[in-house]
């Protein structure tokens, strides 16, 4: 894999052709911006743009005037090699909230490990009801100590909707949730993202996170996917990049409140 070709690739499929990840969203390209408008619990936000130095502040405004209008919070996905270079100070500028950077991270599919082992007594369980996406919502809450009821809704609606799209799973010690985990399909493209993998503390350094990686490798490859793709916290990096993934590039949500 060459990293820029890989960047390239990901920036075109996932970003400037990007599709609706839910029911009631939308995908719309506005000059030299791509945005996604949906339900106040969907993603909202802006996925990619071209923009230079002299229309850049216009066009931040004009993303801003239309999410107000519909009443929305939304994020600017801001990657390092997007344009122009101060395109995060100009944000910053407007009223944007700079979170925490990840790094984006990309591996083949099929050459990462096909199974891990999970610590004895543990077991993976694919997530298909409302049951099993309250324990993905409580690892999640738990692992990371944030709200998300709005990912659960989220993985609902999509299961209900198109469950060919998403995937999810939950590890489970004695029947209680101690890591979780989903995927998403972008059908016709070469990837699928792997996000949301999270362990409950008491269970962490002991493969899960791995396992759960592997796990959902193996299916993204099944089902057609060269790549997977995971937009990597700190604390994640040197574990992906020990299973094979790649750094292309870093990412850095800016959140705009409504």
């Amino acid at each position: 894999m060459e990293p820029r070709h890989l960047r390239d690739l990901y920036d075109l499929q996932l970003r400037r052709e990007a599709r609706p990840d839910g029911p009631g969203c939308r995908v719309e390209r506005v000059g030299a911006v791509v945005r996604q408008t949906g339900p106040a619990h969907a993603w909202n936000g802006v996925l990619w743009s071209g923009l230079d130095g002299p229309g850049a502040d216009a066009a931040i405004a004009a993303q801003i005037a239309h999410y107000r209008a519909a009443g929305l919070s939304f994020e600017w996905k801001l990657y390092a090699h997007d344009t122009p270079a101060d395109l995060g100070d100009r944000l910053r500028a407007a009223g944007f909230t700079p979170e925490d950077p990840e790094t984006l991270m990309v591996a083949e599919a099929a050459a990462l490990p096909p199974e891990v082992p999970l610590p004895e007594g543990v077991e993976l369980r694919a997530v298909t009801d409302e049951a099993g996406v309250r324990q993905v919502v409580e690892v999640h809450e738990r692992a990371f100590g944030t709200d998300s009821s709005h990912i659960g809704r989220q993985l609902l609606d999509r299961l209900a909707a198109d469950p060919g799209t998403v995937t999810a799973v939950v590890a489970l010690a004695d029947g209680a949730p101690v890591s979780a985990a989903r995927m998403e399909f972008c059908p016709g493209t070469d990837f699928a993202g792997l996000w949301g993998g999270g362990t409950v503390e008491g269970w962490r350094g002991r493969g899960l996170y791995r396992a759960l990686v592997s796990h959902r490798a193996r299916i993204a490859a099944e089902r057609g996917h060269r790549y997977v793709q995971v937009d990597a916290a700190d604390t994640s990096r040197p574990i992906l990049r020990r299973l094979g993934f790649l750094a292309l590039s870093t990412t850095t949500p800016y959140a705009y409140g409504i």
